[in-house]
């Protein structure tokens, strides 16, 4: 992979029937009214970005929230699912990003190494398709958080500032590695965007 390639990720908008505690409920679940407003304003946001290509998840509520998007960026939507969310309680998810143990697994479940080689499959064949470009993807909050933790070297500084709903972040690819400058909710996160598109408690829940 060669060429610098910059990716505005964000977890998919407020979906209704949100579970706290439990990434993976309710994949049906459609957007809410707030969730509609989340993905319009991320998109007004994005507006400069020229953004080339939309990668969503899969699962409707990534698929919804892409479409909200690319019906104000103008931009195709390209779903994969790789980027799809994995069904884990929070001491998986715990395990997985604080004691780094990738190898724990719910029963007939994925690992983290597994789910952390799927979404990174993504992201490279990503940048591949898109060097000197910027894109955007659609994914969900565990699979996100544990695949760029390993991925972008953020160890454990990610537990405790899950991922809000449709708040977008920069995750850059310079050629050699991957690099996230800050992840949102961070106590020093400096501003990537030009302003939030909808301030929200942060929750575990799809």
């Amino acid at each position: 992979m060669g060429g610098r390639v910059r990716v505005w990720c964000l977890r998919h908008a407020e979906p209704s029937d949100v579970t706290a505690g439990l990434a993976g409920a309710m994949p049906m679940a459609p957007l809410t009214a707030r969730g509609r407003h989340q993905a319009i304003a991320v998109a007004r946001t994005l507006a400069g970005e020229a953004i080339a290509r939309i990668y969503p998840s899969t699962a409707p509520r990534a698929r919804r929230t892409a479409d909200l998007l690319a019906s104000v960026l103008t931009a195709d939507v390209a779903a994969m699912p790789e980027l799809v969310e994995v069904s884990v309680g929070e001491d998986v998810l715990r395990a997985w990003i604080v004691e780094q143990d990738l190898g724990l697994r719910i029963v007939d479940g994925e690992s983290g190494w597994e789910v952390v080689a799927r979404v990174t499959a993504a992201f490279r064949q990503i940048a591949g398709a898109h060097p000197g470009e910027t894109v955007a993807v659609v994914g969900h909050v565990a699979s996100l958080t544990v695949a760029l933790g390993r991925l972008c070297a953020l160890g454990a500084e990610t537990w405790g500032t899950p991922l809000p709903h449709a708040r977008p972040f920069l995750v850059e690819w310079d050629g050699r590695a991957w690099h996230c400058p800050a992840w949102p909710g961070a106590v020093d996160e400096p501003r990537n965007t030009p302003a939030d598109p909808d301030e929200q408690r942060p929750i575990h829940g799809p």
